[in-house]
């Protein structure tokens, strides 16, 4: 019993102390800059690409063909 006690405390206090899953905004710029390394973009191709990518927008990926059905809407 004790021992299942002092491993709840130990979670208990050890689970605030653990870093966020959250991306930080240098990660992300890190990111976009490799991304935009990788495309080899310059001039105001990387600039639009990286004002995108920094938007923190989730926006689909491509457009839907003409004779394609839309998505099901998300609820």
């Amino acid at each position: 019993m004790h021992r299942c006690l002092f491993a709840a405390a130990v979670l208990i206090l050890a689970l605030p102390s653990s870093p966020s899953l959250a991306v930080t905004a240098k990660e992300k710029m890190a990111t976009c800059k490799f991304g935009a390394d990788d495309q080899k973009l310059t001039g105001k191709a990387r600039n639009a690409f990286m004002a995108k990518c920094m938007a923190n927008k989730n926006d689909p990926r491509g457009t839907v063909p003409a004779g394609a059905a839309a998505p099901p809407p998300k609820n």
